[in-house]
């Protein structure tokens, strides 16, 4: 009954804290991109730089747990698909909550891509998810996103968002929705924590961070931002202005 409250408290332990998460699950669906070709020693670099939530899937979890810190949260995520297939957009579950707990997840975090025809399926994994994790006390997130032109508009983007929550999300990841006003109403919009995702790769480090600001202002709880981050080198130095602005230093 309380192991929910307890983890999302660890999660979210006091409103100046927002939470700064990295999704390294990439290698199912990518390969080992530029960036993800060794995951400890960018696990290690990412942890010295203040970053709160790993996620990785639970194959990676036998690289990371050798470097893991103490106070470092992890996510196990159990959505898969691969590019080397026809329908890489279809996600299907390849693990269960209970798997995440025994491998010492804080978080079970599952996909859903809104706008395919396999929709449907994607919400049916989402539900049982759901399910899987209100009776073991696991946080749950989901990584929403709408697969049409331009990552979806700001009023797509709410629809997907509160889509996910109503389902039986915990935490909402979907992408930003353009500006710091549209970001608002998704949060206001959204009965559950919404996380930030990285999108396309952004040229500019001082724009991703203008964007990481803007959305803690704007009600934020956090990121969830994989190669926006890690595909920048050195990563540490990031990662800590990074952590400056999500955890109190640096926000406006």
């Amino acid at each position: 009954m309380y192991g929910k409250t307890v983890r999302l408290k660890r999660l979210f332990p006091d409103p100046a804290h927002r939470l700064f998460s990295v999704p390294l699950d990439h290698p199912v669906s990518m390969g080992p991109i530029d960036g993800l070709e060794e995951l400890a020693p960018l696990a290690t670099e990412l942890q010295n730089g203040g970053v709160d939530l790993l996620i990785v899937t639970k194959g990676a979890v036998r690289e990371l747990v050798p470097v893991l810190h103490p106070t470092t949260l992890l996510g196990i995520h159990v959505s898969a698909s691969t590019a080397l297939g026809t329908t890489s957009n279809r996600k299907v579950l390849v693990g269960s909550a209970e798997e995440a707990v025994s491998l010492g997840a804080d978080l079970l975090s599952i996909q859903v891509n809104f706008g395919i025809p396999e929709e449907p399926e994607m919400l049916r994994d989402l539900g049982i998810a759901a399910d899987q994790c209100r009776q073991l006390g696991l946080p749950l997130l989901c990584m929403a996103y709408v697969k049409k032109a331009n990552g979806g508009t700001p009023e797509e983007l709410r629809h997907a968002a509160r889509a996910a929550a109503d389902t039986g999300a915990d935490i909402v990841k979907t992408s930003y929705p353009g500006s710091a006003e549209e970001f608002r109403k998704m949060c206001r919009t959204t009965p559950v924590p919404v996380l930030i995702g990285g999108g396309v790769r952004l040229d500019h480090e001082e724009q991703f961070l203008r964007i990481v600001a803007d959305s803690a202002a704007a009600g934020g709880a956090g990121i969830c931002i994989g190669r926006n981050l890690f595909q920048r080198r050195p990563v540490g130095p990031l990662a800590r202005r990074i952590a400056d602005v999500l955890h109190g230093a640096g926000a406006s």
